[in-house]
């Protein structure tokens, strides 16, 4: 199987409980992770990494799992991860407690294994649903790519690891040349046929790394991490010709081209990404007033307070 495993977390302060519960797993298609305090648990949901599930003791020493559940559930990060409370409180008054604090399922001490191996596969195919409820979210429904929301979110977090780390980073802005002549001489539906086609071509041309997103209209945008600008610009070309060379069921006689806007850098900067954006938009709009069909690099512009004081 290549998907990856989903990473359950078994919060338990006991050390037999996390040796019985992997010897029970060991078959499952999971990574199982034992932590012993629920302190432990927040720092590992609060450090990013993926969690699919949380199995949940309640009655442990310092935070207990009521703690834990609380701050899991409201946290907007880890909300979603459904957690199973597995726990030798078996009073009526726990179990409300527990789901009203948004516990997906509620198992008693000592537990059948055969009950709890169908509750946790119950839980991961609630995960995986959600999963793929919020990548459907952030698609467009007509390219295939990220929409503009996921566009934004993948920016800033790019920005973020590139002022961080100071690994190259580079931005492309297309735009689809006189795309509205396009809709007008031969209908919407051959403009939407082009945004498809393009946005095929881009997947193709660039890394599994990139993120390709449509920005809006008849932008499409490329985040290209761990590369320079001159090797974003090399992309940008080879798209560029890529798509000049495409010829079209519905206008065989019409070629469409488009025009690109780069922006990056080689070494870490502290801009956000508004500014990224607006460098790469100058850029394109550069590129188009200079007679479309062509791929500008354009640069930062320097903030005002700075050149004032250079003035």
């Amino acid at each position: 199987m290549n998907d990856p495993k989903p990473v359950v977390l078994l919060v338990d302060d006991s050390a037999d409980i996390h040796r019985l519960v992997r010897a029970r797993l060991r078959h499952e298609h999971l990574e199982l992770v034992c932590l012993s305090s629920g302190a432990e648990a927040l720092a590992h949901v609060n450090s990013g990494s993926p969690v699919a599930t949380i199995l949940l003791d309640m009655d442990m020493p310092g935070m207990d799992g009521f703690s834990v559940l609380r701050a899991v559930k409201n946290n907007p990060a880890t909300l979603n991860i459904p957690v199973i409370v597995i726990s030798g409180l078996a009073e009526t008054d726990d179990k409300v407690m527990a789901f009203d604090l948004g516990a997906a399922d509620y198992v008693t001490k000592p537990f059948d294994f055969n009950e709890l191996r169908a509750r946790l596969r119950a839980a991961l195919r609630i995960d995986r649903l959600v999963r793929m409820l919020a990548e459907r979210a952030e698609l467009d429904g007509l390219t295939g790519l990220g929409n503009r929301a996921a566009f934004d979110r993948r920016l800033e977090a790019e920005v973020c690891e590139h002022a961080r780390y100071g690994r190259p980073l580079a931005l492309l802005l297309f735009d689809v040349d006189h795309f509205k002549k396009i809709n007008d001489s031969f209908g919407h539906p051959a403009g939407d046929s082009v945004l498809q086609e393009f946005a095929k071509l881009i997947q193709r041309e660039i890394r599994a790394s990139d993120i390709a997103c449509r920005y809006g209209g008849e932008e499409l945008a490329v985040v290209l991490p761990q590369t320079k600008p001159e090797e974003a610009a090399a992309v940008g070309e080879r798209i560029r010709l890529a798509l000049q060379a495409v010829r079209w069921p519905r206008h065989p006689e019409h070629s469409v081209t488009t025009s690109c806007g780069v922006v990056g850098a080689t070494a870490a900067t502290s801009h956000p990404p508004a500014q990224w954006l607006d460098a790469a938009d100058k850029a394109l709009y550069q590129a188009k007033r200079s007679g479309r069909n062509r791929v500008v690099v354009g640069e930062f512009a320097e903030p005002a307070a700075r050149l004032a004081k250079a003035g």
